[in-house]
């Protein structure tokens, strides 16, 4: 998670880029990220923007404070 006062300014995107060259180096062949709320757009669109596709969606997974039950995205990159 990005703090909402960094937000907009590239943290997320260099933090993803690092985990994935680091899972690159490590011999990874693909990366899965099992819980993304299918609300939270910004991080979506930016693990989309860089690979990502979105293998499943968990239906009302997750009871969100503000949106009551959402689903929770299963995201999945192929790495090699």
């Amino acid at each position: 998670m990005v703090a909402p006062t960094a937000r907009g300014c590239g943290v997320g995107r260099a933090l993803v880029a690092d985990t994935l060259r680091w899972a690159r180096a490590a011999g990874f062949r693909a990366m899965q990220f099992n819980a993304v709320a299918e609300t939270n757009l910004a991080a979506v669109g930016l693990y989309r923007s860089v690979g990502f596709s979105i293998a499943g969606t968990v239906p009302e997974a997750f009871d969100h404070p503000d949106h009551d039950l959402i689903g929770l995205h299963i995201m999945y990159l192929k790495l090699r």
